[in-house]
This record gives C-alpha cells, structure tokens and sequence, in this order.
C-alpha cells in the first residue's frame, strides 16, 4: 500500500482536502513523484533525426554509393547527394511541424484546476504531484489516477477507457481512472498515481496517439511499395548477373551499369515528399490556431462527406444572454433563479447568463442538489422550506402537449432557447425526482450565431458535404438556427429516432436538423452515417460531445470547449472559428491530390526503370544462348542522376506543395497505378527501342557507346517531361512555367560542352540525336492517347487548363 502524506495521518481527512504545502510539494518533485508524462506522444529530435537517416531507402542508396566510389568515379556517385537532401528536408519540416504542434498544445491543453495551502489554481498536467487535491466538474478530463475525497452528485463516464457508456456515480473512497471525465456533478479528489504509473499513461505507452487507423494515403504508398519491392528483387538479380557475367566489358563499367540499372528503381523521394506534405500542411494550419493531434487528421477531413455539427458553442456563441423571463405562476422567481445560480459551483452557460441578470442571491440554505444531465435535460436545488425547484427543458419536465410546453416550443421557434423554471413535489435527489412538476416560468435566453457559421455552411453545400445539426435544444430551435443560416431540410426531435441502426440511417438520412439528442444518440447517429458509407465528422465543445467525437471519423473541437473533447479529438480549433473548418478541408485536398501527382511521377520511374533493366537483363540471357552481342545498360548512375533531376525532384517538390482544391476521391492506389503503370511502360518500351536502334554492338567504340546512351537518354527525358506536363495538368501559368523551366534544363544541359563532358553526354551525332527525338515524339504521342483515353474509362472529365 502506498503511504500516507505525513499530514493526512496527524490532522484527518480535512487536512488532506485542504492540499499540499509548498514544501510538500516540492519534497514530491524532488523525490520524482511528478506528473513527468509529456503531454503529446510526439518523436523526440533524437527520434526524428534516426527516422529521417536510417531508413530502407537510404541503406539501399548508401550501398549503392559504396559500390560505385570502388570504381573511382565520382561523379557518378553524385546520386549519393539524394541521402543527404532527403535526411536534411525531412528532419528540418518534421522539426518545424513538432516546434508548431507543441507550441498550440501548450495553449490547447487542459490544465487542472489544483488545490494547495497556497490556493486553488490551474496548472499544467505537468505539474501535479502525488497527494494532490484536484478539484472536478462537468467537463473535467481526470489527469491522473486517484482517489475521491469530495463528491457533490459526482458522476464520471468512463467509456473511453473501458468501453461502459452508462456514466459511475463516484462516492468519497472511490477510485478515479485518469483519461475518463466528469459528465455531472462536481467534486474533488487526491492523486494516488502520477506519471507513467497512471492507467492513462499507460495506455498511451502501448499505443501512439499520431497513427489515424483510416489513412488511406498512407496505407496506399505503403502497399505501393510492397509491390515495388517484389519487382526491384528479380528485376535487380538478373540486371546484376547480366552487366557482371556477360558484358565483357571490365568490371568498372559493368558495375557502373549495373548501379545505373538499380538506382532509379528506388522512389527515393516518394515518402519523403508525403511526409513533407502532411508536416506543412500542419503548419499552415498552426498558422490558423488549428492544433492537429493525430497528423493524417487533415487527409481524413478532406475526404468528410457528411459533418454533425452541434448547435450551441459551434453555429451559435458559447455566451448567452438573458432575453426575457415570463412568469407564470410565483412572484419570487428571480429570488429561485438567483438561489440556484448562487448553488451553482460549475455553471453552464445558460445558468451564467441566469446569474449575470440575477447577481443577489436571498441567502437560502441548499438541502439537496441535482446537477445538470446531457441525458435528463435538467438540474435542480431544494431549499428545504423554500420548495423544491427545478430548471430544464420544458417538453422534458411537462407534458409535451400542455399548454407551458406548447408556449415553450412556439418561442423556441423563433431560435430562442426556452428553460422552465418549475416546483417539485419530491426533494430534487429523490430516486422519484423530478416527481410532479408544477410551472413557474419561463426564462427565454438568447444565443448569438457566429458571424462566419453562414458562409462556412455555404462552401460545405458547395463541395457536396451534408450538414447534420445535431443539438440537445428543442427541435424548432434548432430548426430555427439553422434556417437562418440558410440550411434547410426536415426537422426532427430525437426522442422519435428508432433504435435500429439501418432505421436510424434511413432517418438522418432523410432530415437536416435534430433536437433533444441525448450523448449516446449523437454517437449512435455516426455510427449509423458510417454503416451507409459516409465518411462522418463531428464537431461540438460540450461534455455530450464526447462520445460522438471519439467514434467519428474525424472529431472536430472547439479551443474554448471541455477538455475532455479537447482530449479525444483530432482536430481543435483554438481560435474557436468554425469557419477555420474550411481551411482545413482546402489543407487536406492540397494534401491528397499533390500526393498522388507526385507518386504518379515517382512510380512512373520506377516501371520505366524496371522494365528498361528486364529487356536489358532479357538480352543478355539471349546473347548467352544464342551468341548474340551482350546488351550493355544504356544508362550509368550520373545519367539517372539528371534525368531525375528536373522530371522528377525539383517538380515534385513543387507540386506536393502547390495550392489544389480538387475534391478528394477513394480509390489511390487504384488511380496511381492504372496511370503510373501505361505511362511508365510507355516511357521504358521507347528508351529501349532508341537505345536499339543506336546501339552498335561488342565492338562499339567507347563514343559510339556514349552516343547510345544519349540517344536512349534524349528519348526517355522527352518522354518523362511529357509524363510530368500530364501529372500537372489542369494548367494554370505557374505550372506551365514549370514544365517548360523543366525541359530547358535539359536543352541547356545538352548544348553546354564542359556538361556534355562532366556527364559523359554526345549529342553531336544528327542521325542518332533526331531518330532519339522521333523516337520520343511517338512516345509523347502514345501518352497524350492513354491520359484521354483513360480519362474515359474511369469516367473521369479531362481538363486542360484550370476553371476558376
């Protein structure tokens, strides 16, 4: 058992709840007994600096590199520089989306409220101690581990931890469990595990917090590159057996071939320039005070077709206002409305706007208290000989039909809230509460809708994304919200919703708005959006948020909300602007489709590299069988180095960050491959066909051999541009300027004699350069074909240049 704090024994529980001295506090910190747990489960510099330098790709380059330094050529090691440029890029945008991400997670994290002899304060999870006294209320996410010493109605869920939606009633002696949270009630408790002894710490231990589960991107590349392993294998094997065993060409040359055969199999950059995507996306978006938690988050908002938003604290201002109270049947209401707001330790905002209109309290003594339920849909206070009273929703407490609830609803449509202030028969924590209700009156409260809730709303309609508002308000205020901005559709009270989920998905399918939705509902609501295909993202700041956050596919917070939604999202807007929503959206797209241009150009030199060293590998067999001429590879490593250079590199840096608001689409592996696979054999069969054509056999001298190889080269680099002016399209002038920037390159590099030397060019030889740019022509022809011909096979509506 752990030991009792020295002045828990000698003074009893009340010294406990009273806290922990600074010197106490201090012997923990010293003694190691903190909340040490970094706040996000982020990679070191440590971590991110091995990530980025020892990976597959760069121990295949580096071996590579080792085997053509043996020869004495550096220059065709040049590739080797790729090691260093994809480790420094990648370390420098992981570091500046790690400094982004810590630097909002400070402002974004919940931070305690924690009582000491010195007073009562909110600190950084951080900077808990063992003993400390950690004061709860609705909304409250638990830091650490602990013990209840003080429980007013405390009610905590624990369902994120053990699965159990139904929330605990927690007693003084009961255990609490860091990472459940408070859904009513209020209270206080010790800390008896801090750090990572805590249950949450733990969890956390066994399961990263940045891996989304449904990141189709990444999941893509990394079956993209199981296929491109099991090609490079045999593909490698029999170039390597072929430029060693049957060249005769010495063993200089025939390995300088055989590393110009592997290397530009290898999509170096392919990762790399995802993970760049995803890390600048984060700061863009950091930029906007949008903390991301999980990284792919951004990639999973853009592909959202379906958004529940909540109504309060997301369409509306969290701030209310008292509009009008209508009494019905008591004269000292106000003096009811000011007890209860008084007795209020933890008040929502309704019950804020109630205390800011009615500040002096009578001075009443509270026999009993009923805090407010997400699923009750009420709170209540008895004050013994001054009645028993209760606060809530007027279809709850009355009869829906009644006259006070019909009233009710008929102001509620009018995008008020309405609250009913009513007297109980029983004391408000009787099992029979809230017992026969009588009505008092009606306290009418008025929400302010944000200023951007409209035109963010538009652009979703705009991009084919459902809105669903879904709200625990009364269903024609909902409605009424949500008509004044322009969203339209049928309006429904939740308490109608069948149970069955197929039931359930016809219903949301069917209507807009919903009212009086309990917690369990919201979640059971995206659960049945998602069994009807629907990518569904929910937003809220509230406590019954939680649930739904946690189970959609992607949840949307609001900085200002509880922790605990701040805790299980993926995304929190810190500046609080739903029209932040957008910018993300817009993020994501930017995102996904630069990240399929760039695996097109990428994967399309993979094929061409593979199936250029089969027919090559292919040829040398047939020369052993049948006495032919061995085929020597056309290319040796410097040719692949600047052939990658303005087809592939610079361009695809380019545009993995270039602005794209294309709608994001299913199906990338699909999409990839059933471009990159024609285009790259396309690019292969014609290098190969140039190179034969040019190729004068055994007793070739060593210029007739280099002419060979620049034709081969001439004719793949027109191809591959030609593959990068499609990857680009639709065009706009900045992507224009890049292919055309991309292609002078090569005629600057081709005419300038000292770079023919540096990179074993020969252009000089007209025959063979023109039949090399023929050769590619008929190339570029056969790629512009499949592009338009694919277009309409998959369905898919080719553009030329960009719509604005």
């Amino acid at each position: 058992m752990r030991e009792e704090p020295k002045d828990a024994m000698t003074a009893g529980p009340a010294v406990v709840t009273a806290g922990l001295t600074e010197d106490e506090v201090a012997r923990r910190v010293a003694a190691g007994q903190s909340n040490d747990v970094p706040t996000r489960a982020a990679r070191t510099t440590g971590e991110i600096v091995r990530a980025n330098v020892f990976t597959r790709i760069n121990a295949i380059l580096g071996v590579l590199f080792a085997i053509v330094l043996s020869t004495g050529s550096l220059i065709n090691g040049a590739f080797g520089l790729l090691i260093v440029a994809n480790s420094a890029i990648g370390i420098i945008q992981e570091l500046r989306a790690k400094r982004t991400l810590d630097k909002l997670a400070i402002v974004g994290q919940a931070k305690p409220l924690v009582r000491r002899r010195s007073g009562t304060r909110a600190l950084a999870p951080s900077e808990v101690v063992l003993d400390d006294i950690i004061e709860l209320g609705p909304g409250d996410q638990i830091v650490v581990d602990g013990e209840v010493v003080e429980d007013n109605n405390l009610e905590v869920d624990e369902s994120l931890l053990t699965g159990e939606a139904d929330p605990i009633a927690k007693d003084a002696g009961d255990p609490v469990m860091s990472g459940s949270f408070v859904v009513a009630g209020s209270g206080a408790y010790r800390a008896t595990k801090v750090g990572r002894e805590a249950y949450a710490a733990k969890l956390a231990e066994e399961a990263s917090k940045f891996t989304l589960v449904k990141s189709e991107l990444r999941s893509g590349i990394n079956q993209i590159l199981r296929f491109i392993t099991y090609l490079l294998v045999p593909a490698g094997l029999l170039t390597i057996y072929t430029q060693l065993f049957t060249t005769d060409t010495g063993w200089r040359r025939a390995v300088l071939a055989m590393v110009g055969a592997l290397v530009p199999m290898v999509p170096e950059g392919l990762v790399l320039m995802t993970s760049i995507a995803f890390a600048v996306g984060v700061i863009r978006l950091g930029r906007r005070q949008c903390l991301v938690n999980e990284l792919p988050a951004i990639e999973g908002l853009a592909r959202v077709d379906v958004v529940c938003a909540d109504k309060t604290g997301t369409l509306t201002e969290n701030g209310m206002r008292l509009s009008e109270l209508q009494t019905l049947t008591a004269d000292h209401v106000e003096d009811v409305l000011a007890s209860m707001a008084a007795d209020d330790s933890r008040p929502n905002a309704s019950m804020q706007a109630i205390a800011e209109a009615y500040p002096h309290a009578p001075g009443w003594t509270a026999t009993a208290v009923a805090p407010f339920k997400s699923a009750t849909k009420w709170s209540g206070v008895s004050y013994g000989a001054h009645g028993n009273w209760l606060i809530g929703a007027p279809d709850v407490l009355l009869d829906p039909s009644s006259p006070v609830a019909e009233q009710a609803e008929d102001i509620g449509s009018h995008g008020l809230r309405v609250l009913l202030v009513g007297s109980s028969d029983v004391p408000v924590d009787d099992p029979a509460a809230p017992g026969t209700v009588t009505p008092v009156a009606l306290v009418v409260l008025e929400q302010r809708v944000r200023p951007d809730a409209r035109d963010t709303l538009d652009y979703f309609a705009t991009q084919q994304v459902s809105i669903k508002v879904i709200s625990g308000d009364n269903a024609l205020s909902v409605g009424a919200v949500a008509g004044s901005l322009g969203l339209h559709g049928e309006c429904m009270d939740a308490r109608n919703l069948p149970d069955t989920t197929e039931e359930l998905a016809e219903e949301i399918e069917s209507h807009t708005t919903f009212g009086r939705v309990r917690p369990d509902q919201k979640r059971a609501m995206v659960h049945a959006l998602q069994s009807r295909g629907h990518t569904v993202a929910m937003t809220g700041d509230g406590v019954n948020d939680v649930l739904a956050l946690k189970d959609a596919d992607i949840g949307v917070a609001m900085g200002s909300g509880s922790p605990a939604t701040r805790a299980v999202a993926q995304i929190v807007l810190l500046d609080n602007k739903f029209a932040t929503l957008p910018y993300v959206v817009g993020e994501g797209r930017r995102v996904i489709g630069n990240i399929e241009r760039v695996s097109n150009l990428f994967l399309t030199k993979t094929v061409y590299s593979v199936l250029l060293a089969v027919l090559v590998g292919l040829a040398g067999l047939a020369s052993e069988i049948f006495g032919t001429d061995p085929l020597l590879f056309p290319f040796q490593p410097i040719h692949v180095t600047i052939a990658a250079w303005f087809t592939i590199g610079i361009p695809a840096f380019v545009l993995s960050l270039a602005p794209n608001n294309e709608r994001a689409h299913t199906g990338f592996v699909r999409r990839v491959m059933s471009s990159a696979l024609p285009s790259g054999l396309v690019v292969g069969t014609a290098t190969f066909t140039s190179y034969l054509l040019a190729y004068q056999g055994r007793a070739a001298s060593e210029t007739e051999q280099t002419q060979a190889s620049t034709a081969a080269l001439i004719t793949l680099l027109v191809t591959a541009i030609w593959v990068l002016a499609v990857v680009a399209r639709p065009y706009e002038w900045w992507r224009v300027a890049l292919v055309a920037v991309s292609a002078l390159a090569y005629v600057v590099i081709f005419s300038i004699p000292w770079a023919q030397e540096l990179f074993i060019l020969d252009p000089t030889n007209p025959a063979i350069t023109s039949m090399a740019l023929g050769v590619g022509l008929v190339g570029v022809a056969a790629i512009e074909a499949l592009w338009w011909g694919q277009g309409r096979l998959l369905g898919e509506r080719r553009r030329l240049w960009h719509e604005r």
